[in-house]
């Protein structure tokens, strides 16, 4: 009988165990796939790759007291909103994982022509993203990564970079100078990016795309005619809009336009990141099932 109790208790508390290990904690959400936070949570990192709650904007979640308004975004010496942290303090921006959005947060409805609705179509069906297999990539899915982005502006230099995280660990030039696309580049994944400043905002102009990455998180393809327009602007310390304008008569029936918001993560580091050793994607690569199922490379 003493034996028969005591298999009851050890079962109960393994039981007990498990349950609390299955269940979110009391107030918090599971946890995604790639780290995101479902249920609204926000994430960002820790500056070593681990994914934690960004302590500026638990108060905008409730979980611990009313919100407080944003502070402004701090200025240049000539009064510009500054994209990077106030100098000497280190940050990143993080868009999350998310998509383009109109202004309301509606869909947006594509124009697509029929053919680039069919590839749309297909990849819905078959996520084979490049970005999953460390590609890099152009326009707004350069900042739609769970560890976000930093830019660092060479006003000596008159050139911007803008730094991936994770993902290639690559970054884009922005030219400042004033120069014009040229007539000869080579297509690739970032395409020739010049840019200026109106007010608080950072305008880039890009053309010079390949084919071979997805330019957001959503299955919209796009050709080597690929023209963008980025608008970058902050509107505080903790917010950053984010709005482009897709022009690609290959593909669309007219340009379209989208938008997203980035959140600051002060604190937070460019870290090393291994694409292949992280990789949360591996059934992208080589199949679901117990050996490779993919019967062709699928490398772009």
């Amino acid at each position: 009988m003493k034996q028969r109790v005591f298999a009851l208790v050890i079962m109960f508390s393994i039981a007990t165990v498990s349950s609390s290990f299955a269940q979110a904690p009391a107030g918090g959400a599971q946890r995604g796939q790639g780290g995101q936070r479902q249920g609204g949570g926000t994430f960002t990192t820790n500056g070593n790759g681990g994914i934690v709650d960004s302590p500026a904007l638990q108060g905008q979640r409730g979980q611990r007291g009313p919100a407080t308004p944003p502070k402004p975004s701090p200025r240049d010496a000539n009064g510009r909103a500054l994209l990077t942290q106030p100098p000497g303090q280190p940050g990143l921006w993080v868009g999350g994982i998310t998509n383009l959005t109109n202004a309301d947060g509606s869909a947006v409805k594509m124009p697509y022509q029929p053919w680039a609705a069919a590839v749309a179509q297909d990849r819905r069906q078959n996520a084979f993203e490049p970005h999953t297999r460390c590609k890099p990539s152009g326009g707004p899915r350069q900042f739609l990564t769970p560890y976000g982005v930093e830019f660092v502006e060479l006003p000596d230099l008159k050139r911007l970079f803008i730094f991936d995280v994770g993902g290639p660990h690559t970054f884009r030039i922005v030219y400042m100078d004033g120069r014009e696309h040229p007539k000869n580049w080579v297509a690739d994944y970032y395409g020739h990016n010049v840019g200026h400043w109106e007010g608080d905002t950072l305008v880039i102009d890009s053309v010079g795309y390949n084919e071979k990455f997805w330019f957001d998180r959503g299955t919209h393809p796009h050709t080597e005619k690929l023209h963008m327009v980025e608008r970058i602007t902050r509107t505080d310390m903790n917010t950053m809009k984010y709005e482009v304008t897709i022009d690609d008569p290959g593909a669309y029936t007219e340009p379209w336009s989208g938008q997203f918001q980035l959140r600051s993560m002060p604190g937070d580091e460019l870290f090393e990141y291994v694409c292949q050793d992280n990789n949360f994607a591996p059934e992208l690569m080589i199949g679901v099932l117990d050996s490779v199922d993919r019967s062709s490379p699928i490398v772009p």
